[in-house]
């Protein structure tokens, strides 16, 4: 115990926690030595279950699970990923779980990989006495249970919190309306994660995170709960995870790390802007929503937490729900630009950058939160990835906090030596601004692909040709349906110019890994496509 050390154990954005680990250094930890080291912990745990890994990012030779259960407690296994096993029983009320020789799950150099918590294979024991009504079973309606009775005479409003629900709400008779104004209004309150105690499963007061404007995850959902609720519109508290595949339908468990919100949508109602919508076995219809999401427009959903599983925990009515994949028009990127290539063979010209939804809330926080030399860097570096030589002359930025609008940037520029010349042929990129990439590799692929949001790309550009020279040779057009993506462009010539249009959607956030090499090939086109050339002779 002298050669150990504790220390502050925090994670992620944690602003003070109480968690603390014990740390050493091992004596002779030279390259091939053992080191073997054991510990106990003992615990007064806030649930009647614990979750165990079955395989790690290191080889596991040996894994022995014991449960001891006092006398008169049933327990409960549910598994993730791993088939049912049924334990040995040495003694009464003692049963144990053996797993030897477990492979490592080594994602290290595997692109586009999901993350460990979602490759894990575990198990969840479930422990409970006969009259124990508030402990956990192994089945997703008592999970959330949990979670509602926590959350119960947290989400209470308090007059001021329903004085300013009542205020963003006036004048609004649309449900939509009304819940957006609220949920936008939680969403502007600051990130800051304090956590003592239980306080890693239960949010503070609503009354508290409204007076102060700040909460992790768990308290933004829970004063949006209470100001929704203050105007008389049901919403509840949602278990997610920040890792699609954490959450597995088949083991019922606290094991999310995230939660947001789910607001009970009016029987009958119905609105274009509804995107993030899910149906629970009892027939109930909720918005998910997550007001930690800054910069994500009410009515969608971020592209991580898509195609994941979600715990709604709404009292007796908790059920879990799969998340939708939104339609890739919800996530856009459109990029129109006009150009000229000058008789020193220079580009001059203006791109305008259309965006919404994921594919604009890194721009959005930026542009927000930077400072003007920030802001300036990031748009040059931005531009600078698809143009090396180029000299900006001006920016500017619309609608950059209306979040329910596009996202409009707009960049002038020069190019130097943007049209190369061969002998007596001009050589012209029509595809300016823009690059569509993945991480691919020809590897044998052994786990699923993320592909993060579903989107949609659009380019459209036309370039004025310098004086005394037609056009010799375009590239082909380009058509490619995969299945879970589509891609295709072209170019033509309209008198004096050249007009250069393509359109690229993706409709999947994970694919599976026997889809690697039809990923490879469509990205392979595509980069083959945006550094075709336009072949420029001098007229006669």
């Amino acid at each position: 115990d002298n050669e150990m050390v504790d220390i502050g154990s925090f994670e992620g954005a944690a602003l003070y926690n109480d968690y603390v680990a014990r740390s050493a250094n091992a004596p002779a930890r030279d390259p091939g030595a053992v080191i073997a080291y054991e510990y106990e912990q003992h615990c007064a745990p806030y649930l009647t279950e614990q979750t165990e890994d079955i395989q790690d990012n290191i080889p596991i030779h040996h894994l022995r699970l014991t449960l001891k259960l006092p006398a008169g407690f049933s327990y409960r296994a549910v598994w993730k990923d791993h088939a049912d096993m049924t334990p040995t029983s040495p003694s009464p009320n003692v049963f144990e779980w053996n797993f030897t020789d477990q492979p490592a799950i080594n994602l290290h150099d595997v692109p586009m990989s999901p993350g460990y918590g979602a490759l894990l294979p575990r198990i969840t024991l479930h422990y409970f006495s006969p009259d124990q009504s508030t402990a956990t079973r192994g089945d997703w309606r008592s999970e959330g249970e949990l979670v509602s009775r926590l959350n119960a005479d947290r989400k209470v409003p308090t007059p001021e919190i329903t004085a300013k629900a009542q205020e963003l709400a006036a004048g609004k008779t649309d449900f939509f309306d009304k819940a957006m104004a609220i949920g936008q209004y939680v969403q502007k309150f600051r990130y800051y994660d304090i956590e003592l105690g239980i306080g890693g499963l239960q949010p503070h007061f609503a009354g508290d995170i409204f007076k102060h404007s700040y909460g992790d995850c768990k308290d933004k959902a829970t004063v949006l709960t209470a100001m929704l609720e203050a105007v008389g519109i049901h919403a509840v508290g949602v278990i997610v995870d920040t890792e699609r595949g954490v959450i597995s339908p088949t083991d019922p468990s606290e094991a999310g790390n995230h939660e947001i919100a789910a607001i009970e949508i009016p029987s009958g109602y119905n609105s274009p802007k509804m995107h993030s919508v899910v149906t629970t076995k009892t027939g109930k219809r909720y918005l998910i929503f997550d007001p930690t999401w800054t910069y994500i427009p009410f009515g969608d959903i971020e592209y991580n937490l898509q195609g994941s599983y979600a715990l709604i925990a709404d009292g007796a009515d908790s059920d879990l729900a799969q998340i939708p994949v939104l339609n890739p028009e919800e996530s856009r990127e459109e990029h129109t630009g006009s150009f000229t290539v000058m008789a020193d063979n220079s580009l001059s010209g203006k791109v305008a950058s259309h965006l919404f939804g994921d594919e604009s809330s890194d721009w959005r926080d930026m542009l927000v939160n930077a400072n003007a030399d920030k802001k300036k860097e990031a748009i040059q570096g931005w531009l600078g990835e698809f143009i090396p030589n180029f000299k900006m002359i001006s920016y500017d930025s619309t609608n950059t906090e209306s979040l329910n609008q596009d996202m409009d940037v707009h960049i002038d520029f020069t190019a130097p030596g943007y049209a190369r010349q061969m002998g007596p042929l001009l050589l012209v990129r029509p595809c300016v601004i823009g690059a569509i990439r993945y991480k691919v590799d020809m590897k044998p692929r052994k786990y699923p692909l993320y592909m993060e949001d579903a989107h949609v790309v659009t380019d459209d550009y036309t370039i004025t040709l310098p004086d005394g020279y037609k056009v010799d040779d375009l590239p082909d057009p380009v058509k490619v349906d995969a299945g879970f993506a589509t891609y295709e462009s072209k170019t033509e010539v309209q008198g004096n110019k050249l007009h250069f249009t393509r359109k690229f959607v993706e409709r999947a956030v994970e694919l599976p890994a026997d889809k690697n090499d039809a990923l490879r090939k469509l990205i392979e086109t595509i980069n083959n496509d945006e550094r075709s050339e336009v072949v420029l002779k001098k007229a006669s």
